[in-house]
């Protein structure tokens, strides 16, 4: 048990000037992990991400000084990608093929579900939290106290009775199943005077309706910033 705690304090205390959290571990059957970097499977995965706009602050002094495509997804690896090499472990990203189960992990670690959005909601964090990547071990790490692992119990979005999530979106875009997300009609909307004076300036106005984790809100620069990324 010492050496599992071990290794999320010393992630922990690496991750931490950068805001990167631990959000669960997922342990698993022989076999069944996905491979390591010596093509053997991993038993374990820690996953990092950020809880509300805690990524924010460091992400941004940095973004300041670089240019380049996909800066979130640089920047992450920048941390993840050595602290993951030093613990002797292999670093996995949402961006990165082969395309890793990220949502399945989530739900497996911290006992979520999809939104309407589509998005994972977190009993106290809300929509506002994300994964930035893993980091994948060949012996089992059990499971974390680092992170507000939830017990899986009754969806938030189930005992939401006004679900402003569906009325919001000014093109009724959302739907109580994710998988009826209207994609096109939103991006479609982005760029119309409206969407660019609207959901640009101020973030999914869906998302923002939520009324589950509304402390944990991104502060309004991050949240221009993914509008962005998505138009």
């Amino acid at each position: 048990m010492s050496g599992r705690l071990s290794i999320c304090r010393e992630i922990e205390a690496a991750l931490k000037p950068s805001g990167i959290v631990i959000r669960g571990t997922v342990d698993f059957a022989v076999g069944e992990g996905p491979l390591l970097a010596d093509g053997k499977p991993a038993a374990s995965v820690v996953l990092l991400g950020n809880a509300g706009g805690s990524i924010w602050p460091a992400f941004s002094r940095w973004n300041t000084r670089n240019n380049g495509p996909d800066p979130l997804d640089t920047w992450s690896k920048e941390i993840i990608c050595p602290l993951a090499e030093k613990i002797g472990g292999t670093s996995y990203f949402p961006s990165d093929p082969p395309w890793q189960p990220f949502q399945q992990w989530a739900m497996r670690a911290e006992g979520l579900k999809p939104s309407p959005l589509g998005i994972l909601i977190h009993p106290e964090y809300g929509p506002w939290h994300g994964y930035r990547g893993a980091i994948g071990f060949p012996a089992v790490v059990g499971k974390s106290h680092a992170g507000k692992v939830v017990t899986v119990g009754r969806h938030a979005c189930d005992v939401c009775e006004t679900k402003p999530c569906l009325t919001t979106c000014p093109v009724s875009a959302i739907c109580m199943d994710p998988a009826d997300f209207g994609v096109s009609t939103c991006r479609s909307h982005l760029v119309t005077p409206s969407g660019q004076g609207g959901c640009m300036v101020s973030g999914c106005l869906a998302r923002n309706a939520c009324p589950v984790g509304q402390g944990y809100r991104y502060p309004k620069e991050q949240l221009k910033f993914h509008m962005r990324a998505l138009g």
